[in-house]
Formats: C-alpha cells, structure tokens, sequence
C-alpha cells in the first residue's frame, strides 16, 4: 500500500498514523501521531479484563461478605481509579486516539453494567433499575459504533459526572459499610443510585437530543 504525497514530514506522519494506526508514539510526549497500541489505551484495555475477574470474585462470595467480597470491590474500585489515570496520561503524553476515546467509555459501560447484574442476582440491586441503566448505556454505544466512521462521540461532561455517581454508589453498594455504620446505610446506598439513575436517564436523552440535531438539514444550505 502507497501513502498518498505530503507536503511536510508532519503530514506524511500523520498519514502512516491513518493507514498504519499501530506506528507512532506508545508513551513519550510529541506531536506526532501516536499508537492506538499506546501506554494510555492498554490500560483502558486491562480494565476490561479486570472486569470477569472482578465479577467472579462477586459472585463467588455468594453475599457473604467475606474476603472475596472485599477483594472484588476492591478490584472495581482500582478499575474505576484507572480510569481518570488512563485519560490524564493520554491527555499530558498526547496519547489522545479516536480509539482510546471509543474504548475508555466501553470500558466503563463493562465494569459497571458487570458489577450491576452481579449485584442484580446477588439480590442487592433491583433488576429494574439494572435493566434501565444497561439498556441506557449499551444503546449509547451501540449509536457510537453506528457513526464512528463519520465521527467519534467521546463523553460528555454529564456523561463522566454520571460515570463518576455511578461508580461511587456501586463502590456504597460493594463494600459492606452497613456492617460498620448500621442498617441506615441501606436507606443511603439507595439514594445514591437513584441519583446515578437520574443522572443516567437524563443523559441519555440529551445524547438523543443532541444526535436529533446533528442530523437535522441545515436550512442554511442550499
């Protein structure tokens, strides 16, 4: 395969990143284009190995909040923690790819939607609102694979502040507090994901919303 002629070293560059999207920068800072097999997207994608690991260890502990109890809600909390690590290393090293910005919300849509289900039939999380959340979230990413030749959707700011809630009120959920604090954190644990719910749905819609409008004709053309 022939690259097309550049007029300057920084365009053939960015053209071999195009059509050779494993060359270019794995760690170091440049501007030149970088990797999509770089630092920052591999540890978004171990993030998503850690998520079956995770899971297993849930549901292994059958509710009873022993050790592997604690060592799954801490394998989701250090997944999760990873998650501002992999996007503040690709933003300082300009590690930033159209695939790290598909990956990294896959990645959090993973172990989220795992950690929900295994809550679901540990009996801990009503099946309805797991339902809601995944059907939200796996219908956004499916409309972001449904464009991604035309465009890629990274998130939102409602989209990472509705991440960050849900990922507090799962961490509530997995570390069993109540043992420590009393049966009121129950009753807390729930506003918490009710307000992940909200937050979940309310974006939803303006992805929709938003997407409406995109592809709506500009009256001013033509």
């Amino acid at each position: 395969m022939t690259l097309p002629d550049a007029s300057s070293p920084e365009d053939k560059a960015s053209l071999e990143g195009r059509t050779y999207p494993m060359r270019g920068r794995v760690a170091r800072s440049g501007d030149t284009p970088a990797s999509t097999g770089n630092v920052a997207n591999i540890i978004t994608v171990v993030r998503i190995f850690l998520a079956p690991v995770f899971i297993w260890l849930l549901l292994a502990d059958n509710h009873e909040l022993g050790v592997l109890r604690y060592l799954a809600a801490g394998l989701f909390i250090l997944a999760i923690v990873t998650d501002s690590v992999d996007g503040l290393l690709a933003r300082r090293q300009n590690l930033v790819t159209d695939f790290g910005k598909l990956l990294d919300p896959i990645a959090d849509k993973v172990l989220i939607g795992g950690a929900l289900v295994a809550l679901s039939i540990l009996g801990e999380v009503w099946w309805w609102v797991t339902i809601v959340i995944l059907v939200r979230e796996f219908g956004i990413t499916v409309f972001r694979l449904a464009v991604v030749r035309d465009r890629v959707i990274p998130a939102s700011r409602g989209g990472k502040l509705k991440t960050i809630v849900q990922a507090i009120a799962i961490s509530f959920y997995l570390v069993p507090v109540w043992l420590l604090l009393g049966d009121w954190m129950h009753w807390f644990n729930a506003v918490l994901l009710g307000i992940a719910l909200a937050l979940t749905l309310s974006t939803g819609i303006e992805y929709v919303v938003n997407a409406f409008r995109r592809s709506r004709p500009d009256p001013r053309i033509g």
